[in-house]
């Protein structure tokens, strides 16, 4: 009896390894070249990097961003934003997911105890005599335990991990579009006070100018045609400055959902020139710092996840071992239990072999195409990193051409202006002049503060589009 006992330890202590440490039907994973070129766009919109200027994989977004106040609002957000919540809350429910597969290599181990009393009429007793009958166990087994020779098991529980550790990505990819974000959100916020400032010193200036041309009106120096068109200027620059003040509102509401609760006022800018700008960043020479961007990361686990799903498939078409054993007491007597020569046991392994199973080949016909697919959707992710890198590139090798050149058009278009309102007063021109010249420095003022706002937006989407810097913990269990 003891001889057995060992045999049948030393069976599961076999099963249990090779279960663990046994063959894998998986095919071996080759990661697909980047279907991008290896070095970034040349031509004339692009150029080199400034001396000093730090690649993005190096910072952290809190060593990018350097406003205290926007550090602070996007602290705020990393701590109470739900959807960055909700993203780490896929990352725990991933991970117990894994934790589940990742169980069914080991076998669960119960203890069960069962009673039973019957009574059994004479006529079945073969005594003639009703009896009763008591029946007393307790058992500590293994139920339905897949001995996982062929590496199925391990599959599943491989693609799970996989699945987790694309999570992971998704979680750090949202916290990157948080900071982004909020960012981007706040600098809207800036740039629109910019506007509205502007606004409404256009309005003041329309004001006085119209009062000036009411004067001269009253005493018939200014036709009624001069004065109408004042006055439109004057309501216009009422519907603009509401129009910024509306946008101004707007922007405090989106930092607020951003923020996760309401941002303090003494954390908000009165302009661009309140803030101070973020780093600038190289993206140094070569495109494979792609392969550092979360999405594509989280690509990558999930190319993984599906080279598992073939060796699973694979391994359902060959014979599937379990095993149900159990080791124990019964007795007819409760008292009698753990009392000498109750001790049961029992050992049942059962083999299935697929003989004929039409799903099971084309189940493994679909997980080969469902690589295929993650192949294709994980290069579709290079190419479209490498596009928006060569955008943010593009638009940082001229923004400052097109800031250059809009701040000389502000200056001529503000010459313009004063020359225009200096003739019509002499009498020498139309007011009709003085409007075309209001008009062009109003849109001249409102380009430059859309640019200046672009060149800083610029820095923020290249940190973003670069990955910035990946997480410095090590992924998975």
């Amino acid at each position: 009896m003891k001889s057995k006992r060992i045999l049948a330890l030393c069976i599961l202590l076999v099963s249990i390894f090779t279960t663990i440490y046994g063959c894998s039907l998986a095919p071996k994973f080759t990661k697909p070249q980047p279907p991008v070129p290896n070095e970034w766009p040349k031509g004339e919109a692009y150029r080199e990097s400034k001396s000093g200027e730090i690649p993005a994989w190096e910072l952290q977004w809190d060593e990018f961003l350097q406003d205290p106040r926007l550090k602070s609002i996007v602290a705020m957000a990393l701590a109470h934003n739900r959807d960055l919540r909700l993203a780490a809350l896929n990352v725990e429910r991933a991970r117990a997911l894994y934790g589940i597969q990742r169980a069914e290599l080991f076998p669960s181990v119960n203890l069960s105890a069962t009673a039973s009393k019957q009574r059994v009429p004479g006529d079945l007793s073969g005594t003639g005599k009703a009896v009763t009958v008591e029946q007393y166990s307790v058992n500590l087994g293994i139920a339905a335990w897949e001995i996982d020779f062929f590496g199925r098991i391990r599959s599943l529980k491989d693609r799970a991990l996989e699945e987790y550790l694309a999570t992971e990505e998704a979680k750090r990819g949202a916290e990157l579009l948080l900071v982004s974000e909020t960012s981007k959100v706040l600098l809207s916020l800036a740039a629109d006070k910019e506007k509205q400032r502007i606004a409404r010193s256009t309005l003041e200036v329309q004001s006085s100018v119209y009062d000036l041309i009411k004067k001269r009106f009253d005493i018939g120096l200014a036709s009624e045609l001069d004065l109408r068109r004042a006055q439109s200027q004057v309501e216009a620059s009422k519907s603009e400055l509401a129009r910024y003040t509306q946008a101004v509102t707007l922007d405090i509401n989106a930092l607020n959902l951003l923020a996760g609760k309401e941002v303090p006022s003494e954390l908000l800018p009165g302009g661009l020139g309140d803030l101070v700008p973020p780093r600038e960043i190289a993206a140094g020479i070569s495109s494979e710092v792609l392969l550092l961007r979360p999405d594509i990361a989280a690509a990558e686990h999930n190319l993984r996840a599906a080279n598992f799903d073939i060796g699973a498939a694979r391994a359902a078409l060959f014979p599937r071992i379990s095993l149900t054993t159990a080791l124990g007491t019964a007795s007819g007597e409760l008292t009698g239990l753990f009392k000498g020569g109750s001790g049961t046991w029992s050992y049942m392994p059962q083999l299935v072999l697929p003989i004929f199973d039409a799903r099971l080949w084309a189940a493994l016909d679909a997980t080969k195409v469902q690589k295929e697919i993650a192949i294709a959707q994980y290069e579709k992710v290079i190419q479209q990193a490498f596009k928006e890198v060569a955008d943010a590139l593009a638009e940082k090798g001229t923004i400052e051409d097109q800031l250059e050149a809009q701040r000389s058009l502000v200056e001529a278009a503000r010459r313009s202006y004063e020359l225009a309102k200096a003739r019509y007063f002499q009498g020498l021109d139309s007011y009709l002049s003085v409007l075309d010249a209001q008009r062009s420095l109003y849109e001249a003022e409102q380009g430059l503060v859309n640019l200046e706002w672009a060149k800083l937006a610029n820095r923020v989407k290249l940190y973003t589009v670069l990955g910035g810097k990946a997480s410095d913990h090590e992924l998975g269990p």
